[in-house]
């Protein structure tokens, strides 16, 4: 049987203007982009992990009538990326900095870990935590 390559997760966010979240999330993430191309940004978070930036209407063109339309939800965010980091409490200072919105401080949460949370502006929930000593 032939090895496998390792898995490779791509998490592509749908935003509203592609250069305000590329600049964000450099900010955020205090990196330079891998790919920046008109319709795709992208961040390597790790080896395996990509962050990718498409704006809205670029998924639109993609799929078209087959994806639904949410405007209009009730659910005011849109996913939560939860980043293991060593500092959680400078990426979540840089996040605020960038214009993200505070929701909760740095604390110890019950499942173990330390974790701030904050919500950029397409929406999107970002927590930066690090393993509490278990």
């Amino acid at each position: 049987m032939a090895a496998r390559d390792p898995m490779r997760v791509h998490t592509i966010f749908y935003v509203a203007d592609q250069a305000k979240a590329a600049s964000f999330y450099s900010h955020v993430l205090d990196a330079t982009p891998v790919l920046d191309v008109t319709g795709m940004t992208e961040f390597a978070i790790s080896e395996e992990t990509v962050l990718g930036l498409m704006p809205e209407s670029g998924i639109r063109r993609l799929l078209g009538d087959k994806l639904p339309a949410f405007h209009g939800s009730p659910v005011t965010a849109r996913a939560e990326l939860y980043l293991v980091v060593e500092d959680p409490g400078a990426c979540h200072s840089r996040a605020l900095e960038a214009g993200a919105l505070e929701l909760s401080g740095l604390e110890l949460r019950d499942w173990g870990d330390h974790v701030a949370y904050s919500i950029d502006p397409d929406g999107y929930v970002l927590a930066f935590a690090s393993r509490a000593e278990r």
